[in-house]
């Protein structure tokens, strides 16, 4: 079986960490200085490398190298051990399955024991946030008088489920969605490094597609590249369901040209030929979308095939700003109507 793109590609230096430079410094200074924290949490959006960094971390206080600046070195014992899985005293635990106060008492009993291969035992748990109070309130007390060979890293996703009393026992990282350009560099390695073919233009594509988060980005183009195919833009709207369907042309030029009756024959077409009510819905909000971004002068930030992007051109112009925009309200209600009604194609049938 082979190893899923983002399992290759994860960093194995601070060097190789993309979009987190600011808690990267700070983490490189604690260990040069040798003044690392006993607890860390690491907040932010999924899929911005908080695990990763948590196992660098692990690798660089357990290292061997005697130059402490050039931790992790990667070559020494317990860098590959790290690197292999194997390493005893790097304890990763998902607080999803493990949630209960029975679990952290475990834990706490288990923690006195001394590090059978490094110098310090790490705790990585993530998703915190799904403790209970009780197993919080059995956290607390380790958490504040750790022994001297054990540093705790809690990872999360939703920070304000976190009580303050363990909040302020931890030194906090907030982690930050990638930024687009920054993405797409990656994903331009990775495509080198497989010997993959790929269009800029779908690759900026994956990276807005992914909001921030490098792991959906590297798994967007493994999803991709299994195709076989070089990764165009087109292919690109087709497998992630964001391609224009001619159903959304049809649509918008009835809206256009007032005729009602053109457009809830569009949708029902659609609808009995197995469309998803709420995909459309969100298809047609994204192509209001672009109409809007050609109105506004963004054309640049439209990514979608050259006879698409003439159509919108022309359907902007067409349009004034504010009906755009009283369309995509419509249009977004329905795309986010969960309710879904007795009849299914009712909300796109009233925006």
């Amino acid at each position: 079986m082979s190893q899923a793109l983002y399992r290759k590609y994860r960093p194995q230096g601070w060097a190789e960490v993309v979009g987190q430079q600011h808690v990267v410094q700070t983490l490189r200074n604690a260990i040069a200085a040798d003044r690392v924290g006993h607890a860390f949490l690491f907040a932010g959006p999924r899929g911005t490398g908080k695990t990763t960094l948590a196992r660098l971390l692990a690798k660089a206080v357990n290292c061997l190298n005697e130059d402490k600046t050039k931790r992790p070195c990667n070559e020494c014992d317990h860098c590959k051990a790290v690197n292999d899985n194997r390493f005893m005293d790097l304890i990763e635990i998902d607080a999803a399955s493990q949630t209960g106060v029975e679990d952290v008492r475990d834990l706490r009993d288990k923690i006195n024991f001394s590090p059978t291969q490094g110098k310090f035992k790490i705790y990585i748990i993530d998703e915190v946030h799904m403790f209970s109070t009780s197993a919080f309130n059995a956290l607390l007390k380790t958490l504040e008088e750790p022994p001297p060979h054990a540093i705790f890293v809690l990872a999360t996703t939703e920070i304000h489920k976190i009580p303050a009393t363990v909040l302020s026992r931890c030194q906090r990282h907030e982690f930050r969605r990638v930024p687009v350009d920054e993405i797409v560099g990656q994903l331009k390695v990775i495509v080198a490094a497989e010997n993959l073919k790929a269009d800029d233009d779908a690759l900026a594509m994956i990276a807005r597609q992914a909001a921030g988060g490098m792991r959906d980005a590297i798994s967007l183009l493994d999803q991709l590249s299994s195709t076989g195919d070089t990764i165009t833009i087109e292919l690109a709207q087709t497998v992630l369901g964001t391609a224009t369907s001619q159903t959304v042309l049809e649509l918008v030029a009835s809206i256009l040209d007032g005729e009602a009756g053109r457009g809830l024959e569009a949708i029902h077409k659609a609808l009995d030929g197995g469309a998803d009510p709420r995909a459309l819905a969100r298809q047609v909000v994204d192509y209001l979308r672009g109409l809007m971004l050609i109105q506004m002068g963004n054309e640049s930030q439209v990514e979608t095939t050259k006879d698409i992007k003439k159509k919108m051109t022309e359907h902007a112009a067409a349009f004034t700003p504010a009906e755009v925009l009283r369309m995509m309200r419509a249009f977004n209600d329905a795309a986010t109507d969960s309710r879904g009604g007795l009849q299914p194609s009712l909300s796109l049938e009233l925006a």
